[in-house]
């Protein structure tokens, strides 16, 4: 059923593609029992749960950053099985991001490109919109147990680098009532020179400046840190050194890649579509490699949320047997369809 409705959704451009998806998503979820039918038709069913830090987790698949940006599709996402639904990336001003087009599929390779440059409506409004949905929304939604929401904060683009922790802990204080957990993302390759925010001197005065406000809460978020596939062997090895000294909750293995290895799609359409970050099945190998390093480093002290290249079942068991507690989807959700999230549960 999905695979056909998934060549109709390829007809239109990516961005077009998934306002399209969601608006059917929102009418179909628009009552109480098509909300009921939905989740009896998604939901894996009882699974082991997973706990990491303060968090209990209904089970191990969610939904990476990056889909649901400005958190306007919590009640449609919660009716889809998945054990969390991560929002962002957000910044503290609004952003409307890199030119159009700048989404592209590669469907023989199971990919993407994007090039989005952290388009999103800023965090005042997105946390506004996460209190509506804790105070009201979750209640009419009827998502028990209530569902787990991450924030990913990033810096905007006219913000410096050296100014950059001013952006993550302003985005902090707004989303920390309404988010049970927070992802430092300092590795877009979409934002110029963000990347550069991965070396371990300005990476320790951000995350502990985030530390330090957050022991100041009455209720503490656990705090992660994503990364990208792209880093030298000595960049990982400052990252795991870093985690491991102010005893960072985990991090997120990883980011979309800037490489273009091993493509099936012709040479000269990649050239065409230009920069971007390249997620899907070609990060796959990658991103695995990256879990067991870090996994084998630590001894398995830092908690993993594995994100890149998870389609499948299968793809799910080579993550956590790489030293994952957690999986993401991003891309896998847009090739194999809204019963992503039971398939991998129920291994099918």
């Amino acid at each position: 059923m999905y695979k056909l409705l998934r060549q109709l959704l390829f007809l239109l451009p990516p961005e077009e593609a998934h306002q399209v998806s969601m608006f059917f998503l929102k009418v179909g979820c628009s009552t109480a029992p098509s909300r009921k039918f939905i989740r009896k038709l998604l939901d894996p069913g009882p699974q082991q749960s997973v706990t990491m830090g303060s968090l209990v987790f209904k089970n191990r698949v969610g939904l990476a950053a990056g889909f649901d940006k400005n958190a306007l599709h919590l009640r449609e996402l919660s009716c889809l099985g998945f054990g969390h639904v991560e929002i962002g990336t957000v910044t503290p001003q609004p952003q409307r991001g890199n030119e159009r087009p700048r989404l592209f599929r590669l469907p023989q390779d199971k990919a993407l490109i994007n090039r989005m440059g952290f388009n999103n409506d800023g965090v005042v409004t997105i946390a506004r919109r996460l209190k509506e949905w804790r105070e009201h929304g979750q209640k009419k939604a009827d998502t028990l147990p209530p569902l787990i929401i991450g924030g990913n904060i990033g810096k905007n683009k006219v913000t410096p680098n050296e100014e950059a922790w001013r952006d993550y802990e302003f985005c902090f204080e707004r989303l920390h009532p309404w988010v049970d957990y927070f992802v430092v993302n300092v590795s877009s390759p979409n934002t110029p020179g963000l990347r550069a925010l991965q070396e371990k001197d300005s990476l320790k005065k951000i995350l502990t400046h985030l530390q330090e406000r957050n022991r100041e809460k009455a209720i503490e978020r656990p705090l992660f840190l994503k990364i990208a596939p792209d880093l030298s062997p000595a960049q990982v090895d400052d990252v795991i050194e870093l985690a491991l000294e102010i005893k960072l909750d985990g991090l997120v293995v990883s980011n979309t890649t800037i490489g273009r290895e091993d493509l099936t799609t012709e040479e000269n359409k990649v050239s065409r579509i230009g920069a971007g970050g390249l997620s899907g099945a070609p990060l796959k190998e990658k991103n695995t490699s990256l879990l067991q390093y870090i996994s084998s480093r630590t001894k398995g002290a830092i908690p993993l949320i594995a994100s890149g290249g998870i389609f499948t079942a299968a793809d799910a068991e080579e993550k956590i047997n790489a030293g994952a507690s957690l999986l993401q989807v991003w891309t896998g959700f847009i090739y194999e369809g809204p019963a992503i999230a039971k398939n991998i549960c129920k291994g099918s």
